[in-house]
């Protein structure tokens, strides 16, 4: 099990969906390096950094820009792991 799979896991599962979940969003800013790694992932959702970063505004205030950082932490921890073992 790689670091942070359970957010990629989660934001692929959103995003086949067509949800716009953090975990989707994540992936979507990820797509990319996500797919370089052999991840199968769907069309991203347009302008995932600002809806992400707006969503966790909305959610948590002035915790948005720490929850936000940490998510981008996860995503590049999961995608240099991935990258790894691909």
């Amino acid at each position: 099990m790689l670091p942070g799979a359970d957010l990629i896991s989660a934001g692929l599962d959103d995003l086949r969906r067509g949800e716009a979940t953090v975990e989707a969003l994540l992936v979507s800013i990820g797509a990319s390096r996500l797919r370089a790694a052999g991840l199968d992932v769907p069309e991203p959702l347009p302008e995932p950094e600002l809806s992400l970063y707006e969503l966790l505004r909305r959610e948590h205030g002035d915790d948005a820009h720490g929850r936000y950082n940490a998510l981008v932490r996860r995503l590049v921890s999961f995608q240099r792991a991935a990258e790894c073992v691909s």
